[in-house]
């Protein structure tokens, strides 16, 4: 038995170093990206400074090492080196996304772009009264950028190492920079949770802007650092012990009290440095809830606590997520102490906030520092960005209403800030919109997808249903429901209905409403054109051919000027009827046979309530009785006579309608019957003595031919000829009689009346 345990221990070994070796090539694939762009950067910035007179490369450096500190994934750290990089490369964007990939080339484009607002913002030779006009630029342009907090993130680190280099060069720091910095990028830092960033922050802008009293409270501290050192140390043992004795296990830290935090309390509450309690502070971290309280209860057992200084942060936690336990006790001595009691999950959120959170999601599925990162822990991160974003605009109210407390300053209205322009939503997977100011649910379904506005039918706001034009507010969540097919109404273009606020939204609905009318315009244009190719006989001629011949690019381009009246059909008759041709020896031998043309007798036709008006036949239509017919009065030459249902004449009536007059067929008694000229169309297969066989059917039924055109295009199968004759009948109902003779002619596929 003994045996066969050895055994499995010695087959489970190789499965253990297999797991090794796994790890260790995920963390150099992790890392990988951060040595190349290490590397990538170097060269670029060795030697070059940045505008305050930095070394660029020892920047970067410093950025990427205050990352790693708050435990940012070395993907991230590795952005830091890229952001400065790109400064002295050509074209930053095209080059980092080819040899890193497109987020690292978003994320270097959007850093760099906020970095030139800021120091434009600073570099602004502005009046005192507009400071605060141009330190809110920037604190807009920082919630602008965190869609992306990486971009947040990598300012907030640069920044410090920025006040980090200024102290150590022992250089003066721009007042303006150091006003920034206490501003905007300390209470970011602080609403982000970054304890360790946002401390150190307002420390060294505390050093530059107000040196006297950062000596002084320095000055205090010195006098007796021995001696409180020496009793924190003494504190943290004996209260190590007394807690593992009482049986509970726990971490028990001395925590740094920063300057500015000790020199704000004296002020804000007027109190000497002695009566500052947490000069003497401790941080108990233990491995739940249930034991923070178990902490709390035997510390008091313990030690007296100072009335009023207890604060359950774990009960009601603070804006920005922050747990703990705080109580002050007083020691066997009788000085405060201060005590911070959290588990091991609130004490990493309170010192890298934000941060951490963004560590384990760029660690990929594998996780970070041992969190995973699947997807119930995604579903985390992605309420703690909301929870993020929600906390950059309660910042930015905050900041607003102290604004309206203290009195808007000369030049600055009150409330002054990003909510006047802009506003910023969610969608439902945590996906942060910016939208324009009083922007409503289609706005914000146009700003994700044009044709997710088009179908937009409904919306939730936060679960619940509102109107489409119901205008959004910074931090809500919104929902579009949609329809599988469909597209805008006319009513989102109408400003009092307020359906629609954002441009980009109007010109999505106005283009839709552009396209369908242009469809409509083009299938007019389409009809008329295919009516006017079956009445010359040419349906089989292809469009996109026709088009091209009359100058188009194709058929729709021509279909649309003829729907829009821009272009006359006549145009197209003229390319289909080609000139007259010379006659040939067939048409010579029956021209021999035709009989003179008859002339029109004047007369024929009646103007209602006129005598004696010259009337003509219109040549396109050649009108003949018993057609219906209409007349219209030309410009010098009296009437004109159409059929009724000519394109032309229904065309001209319709441009000048008081020019068209009541006309009939007439009668005249004691002449003989007047005759018409009517043109017939034939198109037939080409053959040798077609026409004269044509020619014959005619005069077999007595009807005059005046006139013949032909034309035929050769082909492998013989060809195909077309012919007009222009005839000559009293009674254009008889002609039905005789094209159907004619149709009978071998090869001759259709005969009708033009």
């Amino acid at each position: 038995m003994k045996t066969g345990l050895a055994d499995a221990r010695d087959e489970a070994a190789p499965i253990v170093q297999l797991a090794d070796v796994a790890d260790v090539a995920g963390a150099e694939a992790e890392l990988a990206p951060l040595e190349r762009a290490r590397a990538f950067a170097e060269p670029l910035l060795a030697g070059r400074a940045l505008d305050t007179g930095e070394d660029a490369f020892a920047h970067a450096e410093g950025v990427a090492a205050i990352l790693q500190g708050i435990g940012a994934a070395p993907s991230m750290r590795a952005a830091a080196y890229l952001v400065y990089a790109g400064d002295f490369l050509q074209k930053p964007e095209e080059v980092v996304a080819k040899a890193f990939g497109e987020s690292y080339a978003g994320l270097v484009a959007h850093t760099r772009r906020l970095v030139q607002i800021q120091r434009a913002a600073r570099e602004a030779n502005v009046e005192a009264q507009r400071r605060a006009e141009q330190t809110e630029r920037v604190r807009k342009m920082l919630l602008a950028f965190s869609r992306d907090l990486r971009v947040v993130l990598l300012r907030l680190a640069s920044r410090l190492q920025t006040l980090r280099w200024y102290a150590a060069s022992k250089r003066e720091c721009p007042r303006a920079l150091a006003e920034e910095s206490m501003q905007v990028f300390a209470p970011l830092a602080n609403r982000l949770g970054i304890w360790q960033i946002k401390w150190e922050i307002e420390d060294l802008s505390f050093r530059f802007l107000e040196p006297a009293p950062y000596r002084q409270v320095a000055g205090l501290l010195d006098e007796r650092r021995v001696e409180r050192e020496q009793g924190v140390e003494a504190f943290r043992i004996e209260l190590g012990e007394f807690l593992a004795h009482s049986g509970l296990k726990a971490e028990v830290q001395g925590r740094p009290k920063h300057l500015y935090s000790i020199w704000k309390k004296m002020r804000g509450k007027g109190l000497d440095f002695a009566r500052v309690f947490d000069i003497r502070a401790m941080r108990v971290i233990v491995a739940d809830v249930p034991a923070c309280y178990a902490v709390l209860a035997r510390v008091h057992e313990r030690w007296t606590p100072v009335p009023g200084e207890f604060d359950d942060y774990i009960a009601r936690p603070k804006p920005n997520g922050y747990q703990s336990l705080h109580t002050v006790v007083m020691d066997a001595d009788g000085r405060p102490v201060e005590i911070q009691i959290r588990t091991r999950e609130m004490h990493e959120h309170a010192e890298h906030g934000v941060a951490a959170h963004w560590a384990y999601k760029e660690a990929g599925a594998k996780g970070y520092a041992g969190v995973s990162a699947g997807s119930d822990f995604d579903a985390q991160v992605a309420e703690a960005r909301k929870a993020v974003l929600r906390q950059l605009l309660a910042w930015e109210r905050d900041f607003v209403e102290q604004g309206a407390e203290r009195g808007a300053e000369p030049g600055v209205p009150a409330g002054a800030g990003m909510f006047d322009d802009r506003i910023y939503v969610f969608t439902p997977q945590a996906a942060v919109v910016e939208l324009p100011a009083g922007a409503t649910p289609i706005d914000f379904a146009y700003t994700l997808h044009t044709d997710l506005g088009h179908r937009c039918r409904g919306a939730k706001v936060d679960g619940q249903m509102v109107p489409l034009n119901t205008p959004l507010k910074s931090g809500q969540t919104v929902e579009v429901n949609a329809i599988k097919e469909g597209g805008p109404s006319l009513d989102w273009l109408n400003a009092e209905l307020g359906y629609l606020q954002s441009s980009r939204g109007k010109a999505k609905v106005r283009a839709w409403f552009n396209a369908l009318a242009q469809r409509d315009t083009i299938a007019r244009g389409r009809e008329a054109v295919e009516k006017l190719l079956q009445r010359e006989g040419r349906t089989s001629m292809k469009l996109d051919e026709l088009a091209a011949q009359l100058g188009f690019r194709n058929a729709d381009a021509l279909f649309e000027v003829v729907g829009k009246d821009e272009f006359s059909l006549r145009n197209i008759e003229s390319l289909l009827r080609p000139p007259e041709p010379a006659p040939s020896e067939d048409e010579a031998i029956v021209a021999k046979h035709l009989k003179p043309a008859g002339r029109v007798p004047q007369g024929g036709v009646l103007v209602v309530g006129v005598e004696s008006l010259l009337t003509s036949l219109a040549r396109c239509c050649r009108p003949a009785p018993p057609d219906a017919i209409g007349g219209y009065v030309t410009r010098g030459k009296g009437v004109a006579i159409h059929r009724a249902d000519c394109i032309n004449f229904r065309q001209i009536a319709a441009r000048s309608p008081e020019r068209v007059i009541a006309v009939a067929w007439g009668e005249r008694k004691g002449e003989s019957a007047a005759v018409y000229p009517v043109d017939v169309a034939v198109e037939a297969n080409d053959r040798q003595g077609l026409l004269r066989d044509i020619t014959e059917v005619f005069a077999k039924e007595k009807v005059n031919v005046t006139g013949v055109k032909t034309q035929s295009i050769k082909d492998a199968h013989g060809g195909t000829a077309w012919m007009t004759f222009t005839v000559e009948v009293g009674d254009a109902s008889r002609l039905a009689q005789v094209l159907a003779q004619v149709a009978r002619v071998a090869g001759v596929r259709s005969a009708r009346r033009r």
